[in-house]
């Protein structure tokens, strides 16, 4: 350092090259000696000063994408708590909605009979359940009401650290913008999901079908899960995995829109699904790969207008789902097949053969869940290895991403 050079020369005089007589002045010695130490003084606090600002940075990118991707996976056990709640019939046991108040459940035998009793003036009581016993009012109860907590855990996951990572500085302005989406969703989807259960709720005298929620609120509820999910995975992995350098030929380009494509085709057979739950499509054709006797069915569109049978027709709505899925199934192996002829990064080689894998095995679960009449537990899987598949597909997209400018 220059305060260790002036002693240094001060104190040698071979060093100085001066002679070593009485005539160096006293004030000299001084202002060498203060100059060295207000330099050291000045390159210190230069030093300092950087590292006392909290800017976003790698680190701080790697731990928001640690917390979007936890997000992410909260909202992967609602969308299957959801489903399992959905197959059980137990979404309209809970016939009101408090944000706070309902958090408590009954704890009394007098607090569960009086929810018991709201529970018997709506039409799912009075035309499916009205043998309905106590103990088996809780359990449906109790599958409505984890469901809900579930939703609030998943609100709290996105609101508390986001203000928390506000306040550090760890957001650039952009990610400002999309961590205020994402909470904004949160709360749109907590009130679409009681938007949904109200339409179970209402009286339809002119209607003789059993008490079911609207298969149009079901699959909005869903769809909007869905891209809850997809954002907060497709934001987190791009803050955790730096994109690859890659040279921008025109095959790559080529795989990059047909991942794109094949990733909307999935998201797209999801949200299907969604319409075969909410008319328990899957028990209209229970045999594969032809429904009944026919490889398109005589009731395919029975409805007038023609329109009404893509969302409001069993038999369209699983035929649908059907050509979705293999079309899904082809576009995904295509995508693979097209991959193994170019050189891609290892990860992205790993992350299409496991969209593969994935693909064949979802085909797999769907068809036995339709032959074997749609157990609980096997639809409950299928539907988690829909997200699982669209999970994959967001890698992939991930991991083919163009470099940032």
């Amino acid at each position: 350092s220059k305060c260790i050079l002036c002693m240094y020369v001060l104190e040698c005089p071979e060093a100085s090259n001066q002679p070593t007589n009485q005539t160096r002045s006293p004030q000299l010695r001084q202002w060498l000696v203060k100059r060295g130490q207000s330099t050291v003084t000045v390159e210190a606090g230069a030093s300092s000063t950087p590292a006392a600002a909290t800017v976003p940075n790698a680190a701080t990118n790697r731990i928001v994408g640690r917390w979007l991707l936890g997000c992410s996976g909260l909202v992967v056990g609602a969308v299957v708590l959801g489903g399992v709640t959905r197959l059980t019939e137990s979404g309209l046991s809970m016939v009101d909605w408090h944000l706070v108040r309902e958090m408590k459940p009954p704890q009394t035998q007098a607090e569960w009979e009086a929810e018991f009793s709201k529970y018997q003036q709506f039409p799912e009581f009075k035309i499916m359940n009205h043998d309905m016993t106590l103990p088996e009012f809780k359990f449906i109860f109790y599958m409505e009401w984890g469901h809900r907590m579930w939703g609030r855990l998943v609100g709290l996951a996105y609101i508390l650290p986001t203000i928390y990572f506000w306040r550090k500085g760890y957001f650039t302005r952009s990610m400002k913008g999309k961590v205020l989406g994402l909470c904004g969703f949160v709360f749109f989807q907590g009130l679409l999901g009681w938007y949904m259960v109200k339409s179970g709720l209402e009286e339809k005298p002119e209607s003789y079908d059993i008490p079911r929620v609207s298969q149009y609120r079901l699959s909005a509820h869903l769809g909007s899960a869905l891209l809850l999910y997809c954002a907060s995975l497709w934001t987190g992995l791009t803050l955790m995995l730096p994109a690859h350098k890659m040279a921008e030929t025109k095959r790559l380009m080529q795989l990059r829109r047909f991942a794109k494509g094949t990733g909307g085709l999935v998201f797209l057979t999801a949200l299907s699904g969604a319409f075969v739950a909410g008319l328990d499509a899957g028990l209209v054709y229970n045999s594969f790969p032809k429904m009944g006797e026919r490889w398109v069915p005589d009731d395919l569109l029975a409805f007038s207008p023609t329109l009404k049978n893509f969302f409001e027709n069993p038999t369209t709505v699983q035929f649908d789902h059907r050509i979705l899925a293999i079309s899904s199934l082809t576009a995904i192996t295509g995508l693979y097949m097209f991959s193994r002829r170019m050189v891609l990064p290892r990860r992205a080689k790993i992350a299409i053969s496991l969209l593969a894998a994935m693909a064949y095995g979802q085909v797999a679960l769907g068809i036995s869940t339709l032959l074997l009449y749609v157990p609980t537990p096997l639809a409950a899987t299928h539907q988690s290895g829909s997200v699982a598949l669209l999970s994959l597909a967001i890698w992939v997209l991930a991991e083919l991403r163009k470099m940032p400018k």
